[in-house]
């Protein structure tokens, strides 16, 4: 696909339909007159450059979205990014997630969680023929080692230079690729973050909510070498300069207004078939859900509330509530919603438009019927791999297979390397296992893997694994109190939990591992080969999906662009933008949810028991009327959260939202219920983000917390 053909299909649809789509930055020029004509006062060019304010003022936390907002490499992100290195530095006696954190110096500032990084991006290039170069003739596993041989040797090449982190991106399934280069911070301190009952008001009740109000927020600080290039942490290291930085709005944003998001979001998937669809939503969303309920109610069990087992796996439980959560919405508006037949009716339509023009008929006559082939074959065994994958939530497992891998892996040259396991990955792969004596305790991960074998063991024959279930004796017959008996055993003797084996063993050989007493090692190497076996398998059929997907691909937008429907790729965890106003919905018929909350709501939601126990001193300064500079006249009050029609997803949190004039109004953070389905289609109607408002940071930073410290750093602009 060229990339004239998409630019001209952006400029013929945006109009109509400006809200949907997550913009690759380079495709911005094209809006320049509509995005104007919305409310965009810096120049649209400035967007697509990333070296330039404000793009290179986004970063991202590799799973998570951020911007510097000082000179001093001040980072603003969510509450909910920032929770493992929260965590990480709570104790029962000192409960940071409780009580929140503030650094007034530079001194007091806390490592974050071990590995954690701040990325920004610096250069994105078109690599897609360099990609496709001399593959295109191959098939299968063939197809899919040749595509990631070419991608390893653009990421050697880009990474020569020390300091930076790059990865080939695929669009639009694999029609195009992009090398995106990232500068890799590596020294990464929390600074301050809100007390719980700020920055997770509401809680798992209120997730996904409207009213909201959540002071989603908290603040990192990058630094690097005294050179000014990414280092290693040390007490030497100075707070890095960034290149630009956001400045704060104390005046914020009132109904109607236009607002842009930058950020990474994760996934969607918007061109997905009717059958990818149907399982999606009628078996893989339900189990999920079921698999991701049953293990908090096995953590809530296992370790007691407040109790240091607890706290460190609080992070793991909101993360499973949360998809739960996401789970049980995306269920409930698919069963309302009409999304299966608009596939079929899509594919069908799509069907008849290739067959109409004999070049097209040439072209993806069969490109339909042969990915519906690959899709089922993907489905078979999906039922043993669900469970295998949740078996990725317990430590000890997960652990002596990944260091076996390593093993392994290390005795092939770095670049026949698997993608993991290269001397590039060597410092994330020390720092996971440095963080595990944080997030594990034997009792939950015990409790867990329990729960999940004996899932497995009741599957049909033909889906077990001979090997898996020899290491942890799965007969026939389950026995209940002879697993047990064999787990009891495996955690008493492992020695993984032990930090410094842990690190010990990634220089250990494949012999080594082979003479190893540990019952979680020998776990790993009894299971090794089967395992790869699966793998060799999954990545055959991968390999013929990255063939046909873009065809059909291709077929679509060359079948949406004769329509006049807008074009824009699946999110993919790169960088984009999301362009839309800020504007309240009507949930169901009857209701009308307004654009803000304000700082009354909290009064009125409080019941004094968590999730809902503001401070005290938080309700003597609402009930007092204490709005300083942050009033808005419009609702009387400070405003908490605000509703926009930005075009968002998982990975966006912490996004800054911005104004025309590319300053930070809000941090985009949730979306509402109706919204989630969102990931499959977007609905003008329903979908809304949720953003923390700028001035109800600002209230909680001055009033509440005192951070002075940080309010003068941050240029703050009325």
């Amino acid at each position: 696909m060229k990339k004239w053909l998409l630019t001209a299909a952006i400029a013929a649809s945006f109009g109509a339909t400006a809200d949907e789509g997550m913009w690759q930055p380079y495709q911005l020029p094209a809006m320049a007159d509509e995005l104007k004509a919305k409310g965009l006062e810096i120049d649209a060019k400035s967007i697509s450059k990333l070296t330039e304010f404000p793009m290179n003022a986004v970063i991202s936390l590799g799973g998570c979205s951020a911007s510097f907002v000082s000179p001093k490499g001040l980072v603003v992100t969510n509450h909910h990014c920032a929770y493992g290195s929260i965590q990480y530095n709570s104790t029962p006696e000192k409960n940071l997630l409780k009580d929140g954190f503030l650094a007034k110096t530079y001194a007091e500032e806390l490592p974050a969680t071990p590995g954690s990084r701040i990325y920004v991006t610096e250069e994105v290039t078109d690599v897609t023929d360099k990609v496709k170069s001399g593959q295109m003739s191959k098939t299968g596993n063939d197809f899919y080692k040749g595509i990631e041989q070419a991608e390893k040797a653009l990421v050697a090449e880009c990474e020569a230079e020390d300091g930076y982190r790059c990865k080939v991106y695929s669009f639009h399934g694999g029609l195009e690729y992009y090398l995106v280069k990232q500068m890799e911070i590596r020294d990464v301190r929390l600074t301050y973050n809100p007390a719980g009952s700020v920055g997770k008001y509401g809680g798992d009740i209120d997730n996904w909510m409207w009213p909201r109000h959540t002071g989603d927020y908290s603040f990192y600080r990058a630094y690097v070498g005294k050179d000014g290039k990414p280092a290693d942490y040390s007490k030497d290291n100075v707070p890095y300069e960034p290149k630009s930085f956001l400045k704060v709005s104390a005046k914020g944003v009132s109904d109607g207004d236009f607002v842009m998001v930058a950020g990474y979001p994760g996934r969607t998937n918007r061109y997905r078939t009717a059958n990818e669809v149907e399982n999606q939503f009628e078996w893989a969303y339900p189990e999920g859900k079921i698999l991701r309920e049953r293990l908090i109610e096995i953590i809530k069990t296992t370790a007691a509330e407040g109790s240091d087992e607890r706290i460190k796996y609080e992070s793991a439980i909101a993360g499973l509530a949360n998809y739960a959560k996401n789970f049980t919405s995306m269920i409930e508006f698919y069963g309302k919603s009409t999304m299966l037949d608009d596939r079929k009716a899509l594919e069908a339509n799509l069907a008849k438009w290739i067959n109409s023009d004999s070049k097209r008929k040439a072209k993806y006559g069969k490109t339909l019927a042969e990915l519906d082939k690959l899709i089922a074959q993907g489905q078979q065994g999906q039922e043993r791999d669900i469970l295998l994958s949740y078996m990725g939530y317990t430590t000890m497992k997960s652990t002596a297979e990944r260091l076996y891998r390593l093993a392994n892996e290390k005795a092939l040259p770095d670049m026949e390397r698997e993608p993991g396991y290269q001397d590039r990955d060597m410092t994330r792969f020390k720092s996971s296992m440095e963080r595990i004596d944080r997030r594990y305790a034997a009792s939950v991960d015990k409790a867990i893997l329990a729960d999940l074998l004996k899932r497995y063991a009741a599957l049909p024959a033909d889906q077990r694994l001979k090997d898996f279930d020899k290491a942890f004796g799965i007969g026939k017959k389950f026995d209940q109190a002879k697993l047990m008996k064999t787990l009891d055993k495996m955690y008493a003797k492992t020695k993984l939990n032990d930090k410094e084996t842990r690190l010990a063993w990634m220089d250990k050989s494949v012999a080594d591992f082979k003479k190893s007493n540990d019952p979680f090692i020998k776990f790993a190497v009894a299971t090794y080969d089967e395992k790869m076996q699966r793998e060799k398998k999954a990545k055959q059929l991968a390999g013929d999906l990255m063939k046909v997907r873009p065809q059909f691909m291709d077929a679509i937008i060359a079948y949406n662009r004769e329509l006049g429907k807008p074009v824009y790729a699946d999110a993919n965890s790169s960088l984009r933008v999301s362009i839309g106003n800020v504007t309240g919905y009507s949930p169901q018929d009857g209701l009308v949810a307004v654009p803000f909350t304000r700082l009354e709501g909290i009064v009125a939601k409080d019941t004094g028991a968590d999730p809902f126990d503001a401070p005290k001193r938080q309700l003597e300064l609402i009930n007092n009327k204490q709005y300083g500079d942050f009033y808005m006249k419009d609702i009387d009050s400070v405003p908490v959260n605000f509703l926009s029609t930005l075009d968002t997803t998982g990975g966006n949190s912490g996004s800054p939202t911005l104004n025309g004039r590319a300053e930070l109004v809000g941090l985009l953070f949730d979306g509402v219920y109706e919204s989630i389905i969102g990931d499959w289609g977007y609905d003008p109607q329903t979908n809304r983000s949720i953003q923390v408002d700028s001035r109800y940071m600002l209230w909680v930073m001055k009033y509440l917390d005192k951070a002075d410290n940080l309010l003068e750093e941050m240029e703050i602009v009325h």
